[in-house]
């Protein structure tokens, strides 16, 4: 590529992190996505982009705070930087936490550290359900994973209830749609993090009843784009996006490489809001999950929520220049959270440490 560079990095960033309160109400995510692109620069006093579910009418910021692994912290360990990170997002204007059951201690976190905000009660919490029961049909297991995440997030009702990786879906999709007509949920989802499950999902939007639908999709895996993302936008049907950032291997494929200088026309200003932003302007997605342990890189992806968001052009142009670097299209051999392999040593790390070293045993 021959574009002029400036250089970014997400280190440093943190003076100029955006940490306005402002709450701003919804912008149209298809003017965005098409909107032409001009020199612009992100203000901590500029409106947070906002999405609404179809199909619901609920308004939800376009960035949303992920939580596995980053919040899963093993008890007494200290939860200062994750308190700071939920600060800084939630003081940024993030009005969207997802979380999980199956994220070991990441529920108990988000519930306690959330519950020290004033802005608690305007957060949008996500969960999920992940459950087979003791025998075919069993909903018993599901009830019982229900009571206990609304005592971890201290919610009597859940805004969103997703059915988690689409397991045991022919039981627990109906049971959350019964959930959803009693109050006890507002929102019906689904889940899956590999693009292979896409077409399930999808075939799930279109047969109705779901609300949301929660997919992989970035700037490397772009599979969504082909049946999901165009099935969610004609049934009103919200998308929340994981793995934006492809489990911290973008990032480390762009390590000390400077910025595009185009970068600046549409307002970013670090690797993770060029990888960020390109995901929030299709016109289908409602919101991007993010997670992070860090409270720098916290306010560094809250600034992604304001400002201009690419076009369809400029989309193009960015994949273009992501395509050029060497490396790119073997992200997906890569391994998971490559250079933080000593990171993230909660109860879901040390549970599958225990698993290899039983499997190391039993081959002697």
């Amino acid at each position: 590529m021959t574009d002029n560079i400036s250089h970014a990095s997400r280190r440093g960033l943190l003076g100029a992190a955006a940490l306005g309160t402002t709450w701003a109400g919804a912008r149209s995510a298809l003017a965005q996505a098409s909107g032409s692109a001009a020199p612009a620069m992100t203000s901590a006093t500029a409106p947070v982009l906002t999405r609404r579910i179809g199909r619901t009418g609920q308004t939800v910021t376009a960035l949303g705070l992920g939580t596995f692994l980053t919040y899963d912290a093993k008890p007494g360990d200290r939860r200062d930087d994750l308190r700071e990170v939920m600060r800084r997002y939630v003081g940024g204007g993030g009005r969207l936490i997802d979380t999980s059951p199956l994220y070991g201690s990441a529920e108990v976190s988000v519930g306690a550290l959330l519950a020290g905000l004033p802005e608690e009660p305007e957060v949008f919490v996500a969960n999920k359900i992940w459950s087979t029961g003791e025998f075919l049909g069993d909903e018993s297991h599901a009830l019982a994973s229900l009571e206990q995440s609304r005592l971890r997030i201290w919610r009597s009702s859940i805004d969103l209830l997703q059915c988690h990786s689409l397991v045991n879906a022919p039981v627990i999709i109906p049971l959350l749609q019964a959930w959803k007509r009693e109050g006890l949920i507002r929102h019906v989802g689904i889940t899956h993090h590999e693009t292979s499950a896409q077409d399930e999902l999808a075939r799930l939007v279109e047969g109705g009843g779901v609300d949301v639908v929660q997919t992989n999709y970035s700037i490397f895996s772009r599979g969504a784009e082909n049946r999901l993302l165009p099935a969610a936008a004609d049934r009103g049907v919200g998308v929340l996006v994981n793995l934006p950032l492809e489990k911290a291997r973008l990032m480390r494929l762009v390590e000390g490489r400077p910025l595009p200088d185009f970068a600046r026309e549409f307002g970013a200003t670090s690797w993770a809001q060029f990888f960020l932003k390109w995901v929030m302007a299709h016109p289908a997605v409602t919101s991007v999950l993010c997670g992070t342990s860090n409270p720098d890189h916290a306010a560094d992806n809250i600034q992604a929520l304001r400002g201009p968001l690419p076009d369809g052009a400029m989309r193009r142009r960015m994949v273009a220049h992501m395509e050029a670097i060497s490396g790119f299209g073997d992200i997906g051999r890569m391994p998971w959270y490559p250079g933080k392999e000593g990171m993230y040593q909660g109860l879901i790390r040390g549970a599958q440490a225990r698993a290899r070293a039983r499997l190391t045993d039993g081959g002697h």
